[in-house]
């Protein structure tokens, strides 16, 4: 929450969860979000509908991130998670002014229907 002449500003969870989500989804190399078992029933039992595999943490001037991820296959997983962490965290930053502390990738796959596809085309 940011003090201000005219009151306060408050951004959610939510708020930063999408921008966090849609950064994500645009990162070169992600080919979706994943979600586990857990985040499922959390969702089920909180009735809350945050972006599909990402949880985050606001408070006070800062946010935590975390993100679940299937990369695309061929691509140096590596790689992908520092422009992934990079992308997510000027996004944020940038929309919102707050200072994000941590970006943290789980790779829950990789998803190789991409270069299957590829294979048979080209036969």
């Amino acid at each position: 929450m940011v003090e201000s002449n005219g009151g306060s500003i408050r951004i959610t969870d939510g708020v930063v969860a999408v921008i966090a989500g849609l950064a994500a989804a645009q990162t070169q190399g992600i080919s979706s979000m994943s979600s586990g078992m857990t985040e499922g029933i959390k969702k089920r039992v909180s009735g809350k509908g945050n972006m599909r595999g990402v949880q985050v943490v606001v408070q006070d001037t800062q946010a935590s991130i975390d993100l679940r991820v299937i990369v695309q296959y061929g691509c140096r997983i590596n790689e992908v998670c520092h422009r992934l962490q990079r992308d997510v965290k000027q996004a944020v930053e940038n929309m919102t002014g707050l200072e994000v502390t941590r970006v943290n990738v789980r790779v829950d796959g990789v998803d190789w229907t991409r270069e299957k596809r590829g294979s048979q085309t080209e036969k």
